[in-house]
């Protein structure tokens, strides 16, 4: 892979979950490396630090189940801006989560952005759950299922920030979808996303569909954007998210998607996502997505060293 430049934002965001500890993952991507993986592989690394949101909206919603609504709004518009920004000066802008309520802000960032260059933007969606719920919908009042919906233009978040430029939902991809709920189930239907479950990874494979998405983008002459949620892993090989559904995609699958990004040339920006290292085992999640992330960016099966004892 040509060398690129990257930088690193943390968006220590646990506002969007129900349960704490998702602010330690931008540390602790850094603790186990992750600058320093790039480094030796050849990129150019800028690590900008924590991006705040401090301003608090004054906003309201009917839904009763909706808990921490102004601090994902805030979150929301601190991040868009830090997204747009990092994308005119940056290869490779990587975002360190915090739960996936950050791609309501990283996604329209970056969508932003290539629109200004007349690209359409693409999204792999890395997760067991779509995402995919509204304001309206959510029952559980946990606004990390929702980004999706709001950064396709879906109806329903007048109190998010405006969107420059929604994601079409034709531009979608979703792997590992293993956990749906009947709302976002009828939506995802009605829009035409392009989910591959775990059926039919178990059925087909993981490159195809993969495969086929990515050719989609190149003849679109589209930007990729990455959403890595760590419970797109199977549990048992990381542990370190509060929301795990048994099931996952394998070590060798994960890898084997990575590389494929890598091989394609196309992806420009990611998040990842999710990480809760108070859940982790002696940090083996985090080194792990690091792992994940190498392998994106240009780490090969023969680079890999096997400790000899």
């Amino acid at each position: 892979m040509t060398s690129k430049s990257c930088t690193l934002i943390g968006a220590p965001v646990q506002s969007g979950a129900s349960q704490p500890g998702c602010v330690m993952g931008p540390d602790a991507f850094r603790t186990a490396r992750l600058a320093e993986t790039l480094g030796d592989l050849g990129h150019s690394v800028s690590d900008i630090g924590n991006v705040t949101a401090n301003d608090l909206p004054d906003v309201t919603h009917a839904n009763g189940a909706i808990h921490d609504l102004a601090q994902t709004v805030a979150w929301a518009k601190a991040l868009e801006t830090a997204a747009f920004d990092a994308a005119q000066s940056s290869d490779m802008p990587i975002f360190l989560g915090g739960d996936h309520s950050l791609s309501i802000g990283t996604v329209p960032g970056i969508a932003r952005h290539w629109a200004s260059k007349d690209r359409p933007l693409f999204v792999l969606w890395l997760d067991a759950h779509p995402d995919f719920h509204t304001l309206d919908s959510t029952s559980s009042g946990n606004l990390h299922g929702t980004p999706v919906a709001y950064f396709s233009g879906l109806p329903g978040f007048d109190v998010y920030p405006p969107l420059a430029a929604p994601v079409d939902p034709a531009n979608l991809c979703m792997l590992g979808i293993r956990s749906v709920d009947p709302a976002e189930n009828a939506a995802l239907a009605e829009r035409e996303v392009d989910v591959s479950d775990m059926r039919a990874i178990d059925e087909h494979g993981i490159a195809a569909p993969l495969r086929a998405f990515l050719e989609r983008v190149r003849e679109a002459d589209g930007a990729l954007h990455v959403s890595l949620d760590v419970d797109f892993l199977e549990p048992s090989i990381a542990p370190a998210v509060g929301t795990t559904v048994p099931g996952g995609a394998t070590f060798r699958e994960a890898h084997l998607v990575m590389e494929m990004l890598c091989d394609s040339g196309l992806v420009t920006s990611l998040d990842m996502v999710e990480l809760n290292p108070f859940l982790d085992e002696r940090g083996r999640t985090a080194s792990l997505m690091v792992d994940l992330c190498a392998s994106l960016m240009g780490r090969k099966v023969l680079d890999r060293q096997t400790k000899r004892f």
